[in-house]
């Protein structure tokens, strides 16, 4: 999976629908920035006034005929500036994490919708535990980003431009003074920037590796007990884990040098400002420096010292939310190797004539052919039986026809029309697959039959599972079919989970049915009810059914036989047994 260029400009572009907000947000951070620096001033006015080391200008000025009545006005000034602080404060922090939580939850779906429109090569070649933590771990720091660090840096540049202005305007040696350390405090986060890149691109793949241990073993955990493999396990866990811990050491070692660094710098500028600012009020008086100046630059110099402290910590989250961008974002940017047709044909009511004609397929272009010239004509409404030996091309056969995978070369058409004219999604809305490989969802027994068809009423999945031989199984159940299956249908046997496959596949009704190893689960007595069920749902459907258990293909209007990706045999059961091939071999050694 590729990384985005420029990820940090990607996440401002995606934030650009968001502008309103953000002005909103930006400009309440801005107003409380400023307001929170008008006490400082309000003190050193008072302090000054009260000294009478200056002008009683602010009496003067309002018309106040005692210097108390001055005071009093000032510290009422003081109590709605901290009001005004309160409510802008109040406005910046709602609105910007109504901002932070949208930002997060549109880019969480838009990333799952994009997953969804990757081709099934996709999902057997990345890790399940990497693609998890990308659409959950690495949107949620990117929020965390929005939420804190973008607003952090806001208000440092206010208060470093209202600040640094009043500073220096007041005095522009102290104020110079003060500021000096600020400049080598910015070049050296730009530094430090730089740096620690790297290890929080290696944070967020550890975080991905990890993932993918505790989704596999979590997932594993029946195959885990069965071989008494906990210890091996958490062995593995701890690897993985401690390359994790690790990564964040090798980033963290650079932040715990950094921040104490910075705060050396900014003792020095206020150490220094104040030893002279002190010196000048007692020994030289034409510098006219006021105990209320004075008092005002400590607690301006104050002010600025944590928040440049900080910025440490905000191109801490600045790395972590580029490493999070730049996979987000590189998983955005990657397109499906299946392209979607331009202009799809529409397909409105599907016969079910499938055919294949020279058919070719290898995973990748350096593997062997599985797939070998197959070419096949299955008419509408008959059955056609796959049988061949682990690894013949039969699975892959079905992989094709519901175009998870192009055909390296040749054509695969559904009444005529080929494949890669059809929407995926409007092709697959005509098939209906039960595969060997069940997968349930956590969920009720009705929500995962209705899963065939999201419409259905109660009836109609109750029937579904009728067909399917399931029903008097749910009956027995406390709560019927609004029992829960657990994780993957933990809690059902294998053959109720394939009968639920079952009743899923004959509730969607469409033209075409694919069965692979359909009963290969169930006990005989079920495999022959289910049978009659699934001969029932095959009359006026075009089936393909993979099967190792050749008693269930005895009545298809067809069976071939593969190979090594061809097709070797192909006829009626009776004509194949008669001929003394392969499948009259299976057959023979499966009726001892």
């Amino acid at each position: 999976m590729q990384e985005a260029p420029r990820p940090m400009h990607r996440l401002f572009q995606h934030l650009r629908r968001y502008r309103r907000g953000l002005a909103v947000a930006i400009g309440s951070s801005v107003l409380n920035k400023i307001v929170d620096l008008a006490p400082p001033f309000l003190t050193a006015w008072i302090i000054d006034t009260v000294a009478g080391e200056t002008p009683r200008w602010i009496a003067e000025t309002l018309g106040f005929a005692e210097v108390w009545s001055a005071v009093v006005f000032i510290l009422v000034l003081t109590v709605v500036l901290h009001l005004l602080e309160s409510l802008t404060e109040w406005i910046m922090k709602r609105t910007y994490m109504r901002v932070a939580q949208r930002a997060q939850h549109e880019l969480r779906i838009q990333t799952y919708a994009h997953l969804q429109r990757r081709e099934m090569a996709f999902f057997e070649r990345e890790r399940t535990g990497n693609l998890m933590s990308i659409v959950n771990d690495d949107v949620n720091q990117l929020e965390r980003f929005l939420n804190g660090s973008f607003n952090e840096v806001t208000q440092l540049i206010v208060l470093l431009l209202v600040a640094g202005s009043a500073l220096l305007g007041i005095d522009w040696l102290l104020g110079g003074l003060g500021l000096l350390p600020i400049p080598f405090i910015i070049w050296g986060s730009f530094v430090y920037q730089r740096r620690v890149a790297p290890h929080y691109r290696a944070v967020r793949n550890a975080v991905g590796d990890l993932g993918n241990r505790l989704e596999n073993n979590l997932g594993g955990m029946p195959v885990i007990k069965s071989f008494a493999a906990e210890s091996y396990e958490e062995d593995r866990v701890r690897a993985v884990s401690e390359a994790y811990q690790n990564a964040n050491f090798r980033a963290i070692r650079f932040s715990s040098v950094y921040v104490p660094l910075i705060r050396m710098f900014i003792a020095f500028g206020f150490t220094a400002t104040l030893g002279l600012g002190a010196y000048w009020l007692l020994y030289v008086p034409e510098r006219g420096m006021t105990l209320g100046t004075l008092a005002l630059f400590a607690m301006l110099i104050q002010r600025l010292l944590w928040p440049v402290t900080r910025l440490g910590a905000v191109f801490d989250e600045w790395e972590r939310a580029r490493a999070a961008s730049r996979r987000v974002f590189g998983l955005l940017d990657s397109h499906p190797q299946l392209s979607e047709p331009e202009q799809p044909v529409r397909l409105q009511k599907v016969r079910g004539d499938l055919a294949l004609d020279d058919v070719h397929f290898r995973y990748q272009p350096t593997d062997p052919a599985v797939l070998n010239g197959i070419s096949l004509r299955i008419p509408a409404g008959t059955t056609l039986g796959i049988v061949g030996a682990t690894g013949a091309g039969k699975t892959t056969l079905i992989k094709l026809l519901l175009r998870f995978y192009a055909p390296t070369a040749g054509t695969i058409t559904l009444d005529g029309v080929p494949l890669d004219r059809i929407a995926s999604r409007d092709l697959r809305r005509f098939i209906a697959l039960v595969s060997q490989d069940v997968y349930l969802f956590h969920g009720t027994i009705g929500e995962n039959i209705a899963y065939g068809r999201l419409d259905a009423t109660k009836s109609e999945v109750r029937q579904a599972a009728i067909d399917a031989q399931l029903h008097e199984f749910i009956k027995t159940l406390p709560q019927g079919y609004d029992t829960i299956v657990g994780e993957r249908g933990i809690k059902l046997s294998g053959g109720q989970r394939q009968r639920l496959s079952i009743a899923r596949a004959i509730l969607k009704d469409a033209p075409v049915l694919i069965l692979d190893e359909a009963t290969s689960a169930v006990d005989t007595q079920t495999e022959r009810a289910i049978q009659e069920s699934l001969t029932r749902l095959s009359q006026g459907r075009t089936a393909l059914m993979i099967a190792h258990r050749l008693g269930t293909l005895r009545e298809a209007d067809r069976i071939v036989v593969l190979e090594a990706g061809r097709i070797v045999e192909t006829g009626t059961h009776g004509e194949l047994v008669s001929k003394s091939g392969i499948y009259a071999g299976l057959w023979a050694e499966q009726i001892r």
